[in-house]
């Protein structure tokens, strides 16, 4: 058991050197927590990222809050999971205030221009390298084109093709040796679920009693967002995309790309370009406090939610 200065030390380093998305994230967890310090087995870190890769959002970010969980209970978990998120977050807040302020400038346009050509190069590579990690058959193969089609082509809704691709894998599904399985404790689930619960929709039901209007659609938005990030950030970008330029209308297609490329250059899961999309939402309708009122909204939508 490490102490708490140690633990939160360590838990700082990686979330100010998280750079280069999760694939990168979860090397640098594995050296500081495995390799370096004996605070997690091989076999322990695994099953955790395993479990991790199974749930919506981030997977890096999961896994450094069930990291921090595992060793110092629940005030390691938020400590782990605040320190992973927190650097890039202010990092990503400042960027977009000043992309807000400053994006039209001759100068800043050329650069984002720039930008925006490597960020293409980025997600097609990124996509790549998932597709031969992922794709190992026919029926993966068929899905993944079925999904592009659905999506691109027919502008079907992005949870209605992720809950499809999940039936069809439920029902293909070759059942594994059967072992025996600990009892479920419900009662010790079910609490702090139903108060975490609360904590999350509890300010999204506030702003729709106060009728606040966009903030509301905002917090509904990421809200939703949240249950369905299946597969990190890049396999979430086109339904976010989708509800951000074509249902929305926030910001263009452009301005999407903008803030992937930002949000690269940036420690933290690379999920934090929500944070800069729900600023520029903001801005664009109300200048700088609706901005950050939007970001915050975000936060406690999203990243309470996939945290």
């Amino acid at each position: 058991m490490p102490t708490l200065t140690e633990f939160t030390r360590v838990f700082a380093r990686i979330g100010v050197l998280s750079f280069g998305g999760p694939a990168a994230q979860i090397a640098l967890m594995h050296r500081e927590l495995v390799e370096q310090r004996p605070w997690l087995t091989d076999a322990e870190y695994l099953r955790a990222l395993s479990f991790c890769m199974m749930l919506p959002g981030p997977e890096a970010m999961q896994l450094a809050t069930y990291s921090g969980w595992r060793l110092r209970g629940t005030l390691g978990g938020l400590i782990a999971g605040l320190l992973f998120v927190l650097p890039g977050a202010l990092v990503v807040l400042l960027l977009a205030m000043l992309y807000g302020a400053y994006g039209d400038v001759p100068l800043m346009a050329a650069l984002l221009r720039g930008v925006q050509a490597a960020v293409l190069a980025i997600v097609l590579h990124a996509l790549w390298k998932v597709s031969k990690r992922a794709l190992k058959g026919r029926l993966h193969w068929g899905l993944a084109i079925t999904a592009f089609v659905a999506l691109f082509v027919f502008n079907l809704p992005f949870p209605v093709v992720v809950l499809g691709a999940g039936l069809i894998g439920y029902a293909t599904a070759r059942p594994g040796p059967a072992t025996a399985q600990p009892p479920i404790l419900w009662g010790q689930s079910l609490r702090p679920a139903a108060l975490w619960a609360v904590i999350w929709l509890g300010p999204l039901a506030a702003l729709w009693l106060l009728n606040a209007g966009f903030l509301f659609d905002i917090g509904l938005m990421f809200s939703k967002l949240a249950v369905f990030t299946f597969g990190g950030a890049y396999a979430v970008l086109a339904w976010l995309s989708q509800a951000i330029v074509q249902d929305k209308g926030w910001l263009n297609l452009p301005q999407m790309i903008d803030a992937l490329g930002l949000a690269e250059t940036t420690p933290g899961p690379l999920i934090l370009v929500t944070e800069f999309v729900a600023y520029l939402a903001g801005f664009g309708l109300g200048g700088i406090p609706l901005g950050l009122a939007a970001a915050g909204v975000r936060a406690i939508a999203f990243d309470l939610r996939v945290g």
